[in-house]
């Protein structure tokens, strides 16, 4: 393997954090802020890219053309890099960054690469390439919810993603087809062809709720699929806040809801 091999084990149900066991000179990358704890023996750095580039004889250049490609996909232009310099194992501690599941992607049984949504990546083995993945298909870019750009993860080591509410995986037979709301598309292996269908009809677009368009995904392949997008449940959130912030500490007593309405705020 041309990746670090990781132990790894996952806590939590809807809040997780991934626990990774690193045996001595193994690292492990991951995004800038995603560190919960880690072992005295761990060597925490900051690296530009993704620390797949092993060649010694690469340039600044090239390294800031690796970073480059990340802050299309909305990551940050740099990763920390986590290092093992004990004699023994030792263990790093990541958590994901809003409510919902990792997922571990073992890129070696998935064909050595996995397309994502951007913003998905957490942490990965050094080795694990991630990159971008360029949709050409105007239709896609335009109106599949992601824009032209998607993330990848390329390499055979072990990655984890994260995603909001629950997690449905599903293995597409050739030629059968999912059709899904664009912010629920999580990942896919490479094999599967993505599009954007229109929804179709004056009442489905004018009152359907569902949006205009959706992605239809076509096997063979395996994709996995969020019940909760995190534009979602952030819409939810901003319409709710402007009554949040009227609300009162007392406002589930009678005379907390009568002070309210004297004081204007119902």
């Amino acid at each position: 393997m041309n990746s670090h091999e990781i132990d790894y084990k996952i806590t939590g149900d809807d809040i997780q954090y991934v626990e990774i066991e690193l045996d001595p000179k193994e690292t492990v990358v991951a995004e800038a802020g995603a560190m919960m704890m880690m072992d005295p023996s761990i060597q925490m750095e900051t690296i530009f890219g993704d620390g797949s580039n092993q060649n010694p004889s690469s340039t600044f250049k090239d390294k800031l053309f690796y970073a480059g490609k990340r802050v299309l996909t909305g990551e940050s232009l740099f990763m920390t890099a986590f290092t093992n310099l004990g004699n023994i194992k030792e263990k790093v501690y990541f958590a994901a960054p809003y409510p919902g599941k990792i997922i571990p992607m073992d890129l070696s049984l998935l064909g050595g690469r996995i397309i994502c949504q951007k913003d998905a990546f957490l942490c990965a083995a050094k080795g694990v390439s991630i990159g971008i993945d360029f949709r050409k298909k105007l239709s896609v870019g335009f109106f599949g919810g992601e824009g032209f750009i998607l993330e990848k993860l390329e390499g055979d080591g072990v990655a984890f993603i994260h995603a909001c509410g629950a997690i449905i995986k599903k293995d597409l037979m050739p030629g059968e087809t999912l059709r899904v709301d664009t912010g629920c598309l999580v990942a896919m292996t490479q094999e599967v062809h993505y599009d954007i269908q229109f929804v179709g009809g004056v009442k489905n677009t004018l009152f359907g709720g569902e949006g205009v368009f959706f992605a239809t995904l076509t096997g063979p392949g395996t994709v996995w699929i969020q019940s909760l997008p995190f534009s979602r449940l952030a819409e939810r959130v901003f319409a709710a806040a402007p009554h949040l912030g009227g609300h009162r500490k007392d406002e589930g007593s009678a005379l907390g809801i009568l002070g309210n309405i004297l004081g204007g705020d119902r």
